[in-house]
């Protein structure tokens, strides 16, 4: 390792730390992290950059862990994503999931674009709003080449909104008259973290959890489709102010598909073969958990809070609307199935 590099990543460390104390310290408390650290690093992440600005010598470890930490961990999150649960559902359901997720996608990005916000940033809030929140935000980014404020904003406003799901979802359960089976697809398709699937669920029954989970999973699988989806439609993007990035031109697969991606893919297949055992898919998630929330505190190292809230309402706006309409899809899918 470079020692240049240490600095900054002593930094991110530091803010790491805390916030995973905090999302500790909420566990306790509470049972579940309605607040994740990474949501927690990246808010911790503004408010130092906020009150002081980070020297030339912290740079490089920032910036270093804003990206590779960052492609490293969604590498490592393939080792936890297994097809044979997720087959065993049946084609109707996983149909429906795969065509939610799709239709979210471009009903979010047009809503987005509906109003002002830049292709990039619309496209990083359609991809956290489909399909699974900051981890998807934190996948897609630097496939388009968006900008740490994009990045940061785009998590900002969905974690927002994540906490207030898992606080609002139950009411769905008497005003639509929904089951515990079917408010666990509800869950599974709505919520965008894991955790927060649990915690939107465990409250209501064993049952919703279970299906809950099953649905959510199938949403992150549709993770590496997307984001090679969008890694071969980068270079049509438009160029932004701000972005750094070279002129749009037509690359090789090794360039238009990153590296990470294929690592991503790769272990999720020797997953399905059984070839990653259970007790060493634990602790890569672990890993991968660890170095997505130190490339998060990094992100927030570099946003400039107040361009942030120039953006904020029509980012608001843009969340908002983008996750009522994942609500009423998802609802038009759980009766068009005649799931009960």
């Amino acid at each position: 390792m470079r020692p240049a590099l240490l600095p900054g990543l002593m930094l991110c460390l530091a803010v790491t730390a805390s916030a995973m104390a905090i999302q500790a310290w909420e566990e306790r408390a509470t049972g579940h992290p309605y607040i994740e650290a990474l949501v927690i690093a990246i808010l911790f992440g503004i408010a130092i950059r906020t009150a002081w600005v980070p020297g030339e010598r912290f740079r490089a470890g920032i910036a270093f862990s804003a990206k590779q930490l960052l492609e490293i961990a969604v590498t490592l999150l393939g080792a936890s994503i297994s097809l044979g649960a997720i087959v065993a559902s049946g084609p109707a359901l996983l149909t429906g999931i795969v065509g939610t997720v799709f239709l979210a996608i471009l009903a979010s990005y047009a809503i987005c674009r509906g109003l002002g916000l830049p292709a990039r940033m619309a496209i990083l809030v359609a991809c956290g709003n489909a399909i699974c929140g900051n981890s998807a935000i934190a996948a897609v980014a630097p496939v388009i080449g968006a900008d740490s404020k994009d990045v940061a904003g785009s998590i900002a406003f969905t974690a927002v909104l994540g906490v207030l799901m898992v606080l609002g979802l139950p009411l769905f359960i008497p005003l639509a008259g929904l089951s515990d089976h079917q408010y666990g697809v509800l869950a599974g398709l709505t919520v965008y973290a894991v955790p927060q699937v649990l915690a939107a669920t465990v409250p209501v029954g064993l049952l919703s959890t279970q299906v809950g989970t099953l649905v959510k999973l199938v949403r992150v699988l549709m993770l590496g489709p997307v984001v090679v989806a969008f890694s071969l439609l980068a270079h049509r993007l438009p160029r932004e102010t701000g972005l750094q990035s070279a002129s749009p031109r037509r690359l090789g697969f090794t360039r238009l598909v990153p590296w990470f991606i294929l690592g991503f893919l790769g272990l999720a297949t020797l997953r399905s073969l059984g070839l990653i055992p259970d007790a060493a898919s634990g602790p890569v998630r672990q890993v991968a958990g660890f170095l997505t929330i130190m490339s998060m505190a990094a992100l927030g190292l570099g946003v400039d809070v107040r361009v942030l809230a120039r953006m904020g309402g029509r980012v608001t706006l843009a969340v908002t609307g983008s996750l009522a309409v994942l609500l009423a899809t998802s609802l038009i899918l759980i009766r068009a199935l005649g799931i009960s």
